[in-house]
């Protein structure tokens, strides 16, 4: 069954195959690419070959959220996603562009040049965050996060994961659709990392499916994840190796998600098709 997530441009049916995002931070700082793409030349560059290797959006970022990092004003993290959008924009005018921001003024400006989708890791906590995508009517990611990117891996806790996720969804839906967000709009991000420990991170990939509400489409975001590395005995094999991430990308596409947003475009692209040629095969 192929889902359908409406962005700012166009109402997209997701492809049966799952559909891949293509990380672009721009930033000196992010956990495993920080200044990489550093630069409105460097990041239009990457953007330019993820698309080429078959990204369906690219998701431009200007704050580090990883465990630790210290938060970056709306001023700084403008100057550095905006000229990207706009160059990408100019560039590919058909390319499907998200922001990855928490801060309404940064999201509102990225919309008004070029962007088509929101991914706001707070899961539109912000009154004027939602403000912002009910006037300028857009896709949006929800995510789920326990605590701030500062202190979320310190201890966190939970009674049931899964169900606390499916409930904090209901909620944030519930909220948004009341200060206009039509629900269509929306697509759900688990949080991976986001304030929980290693088996809080693997009992929500299995569980995927149970924690989708009002059939929106779903996003998991396992790219270099550390867990895959602490249950490897090895901190740097997602961070080598991009092997770790398709595996378990597969596996969460198995348990019901349509996008995945990753570093390394090409090997995904590649193992989704694959998957889904031996999903499609007959006898």
């Amino acid at each position: 069954m192929s889902r359908s997530w409406q962005l700012a441009r166009e109402c997209w049916v997701l492809p049966a195959g799952g559909a891949v995002m293509g990380i672009l931070n721009v930033t000196p700082d992010s956990f495993s690419d920080g200044g990489q793409h550093f630069g409105t030349a460097a990041a239009l560059s990457h953007a330019l070959r993820m698309l080429e290797e078959g990204a369906d959006i690219i998701d431009i970022g200007g704050e580090s959220t990883r465990p630790g990092a210290d938060a970056v004003s709306p001023a700084e993290e403008a100057a550095r996603v905006l000229p990207v959008i706009e160059a990408l924009r100019r560039e590919r005018p058909a390319a499907r562009i998200s922001v990855d921001t928490r801060h309404a003024d940064v999201a509102r400006a990225a919309l008004l040049a070029g962007a088509d989708i929101v991914n706001d890791i707070t899961g539109l906590a912000s009154p004027d965050m939602r403000r912002v995508c009910a006037e300028l009517p857009c896709g949006v990611i929800l995510m789920h996060m326990q605590g701030e990117p500062k202190t979320m891996q310190n201890n966190p806790q939970y009674t049931d994961v899964v169900a606390e996720v499916r409930d904090f969804f209901a909620a944030r839906v519930q909220l948004a659709e009341q200060d206009g967000i039509d629900r269509r709009r929306i697509c759900l991000d688990p949080g991976i990392g986001f304030g929980k420990n290693v088996q809080h991170n693997l009992l929500l990939i299995r569980c995927l499916e149970e924690t989708r509400v009002h059939d929106l489409p779903m996003l998991m975001a396992l790219s270099r994840k550390r867990f895959m590395g602490a249950v490897l005995d090895d901190p740097q094999a997602p961070k080598v190796s991009p092997l770790p991430t398709v595996v378990m990308s597969l596996l969460a596409a198995d348990a019901g998600a349509e996008l995945h947003r990753v570093h390394d475009v090409a090997p995904l692209v590649q193992a989704l098709r694959l998957r889904r040629a031996c999903l499609d095969s007959v006898r």
